[in-house]
């Protein structure tokens, strides 16, 4: 099993807004293979979401990532001012819980 994690930098006054976009993905999402779940961590400090995906393996992530679900999940870009950097994709290979 993999995570994919989107580290995403948004602006204090944005932060309602930015989580409004993430209900209910995890719902949007269950029926596309390969996917497990996924969880949206809050900073506590800073402004640093992260957004973390489970996959049951690189190769299901991948497919998603070129599927017409991906583009219609970001077809709708919110405004560029909401972010205080660039977004920054880590991926690990989970090997003990």
């Amino acid at each position: 099993m993999i995570v994919v994690q989107n580290h995403i930098p948004v602006r204090k006054e944005f932060s309602d807004e930015f989580e409004k976009r993430f209900i209910g993905s995890g719902d949007r999402m269950a029926k596309v293979p390969g996917f497990v779940r996924n969880e949206i961590l809050r900073p506590k400090n800073g402004e640093e979401y992260i957004v973390m995906t489970y996959w049951e393996d690189m190769e299901s992530f991948e497919k998603w990532t070129s599927s017409d679900h991906f583009k219609k999940a970001h077809s709708e870009s919110p405004p560029s001012d909401m972010f205080s950097g660039h977004n920054r994709l880590t991926v690990h290979e989970i090997i003990s819980r």
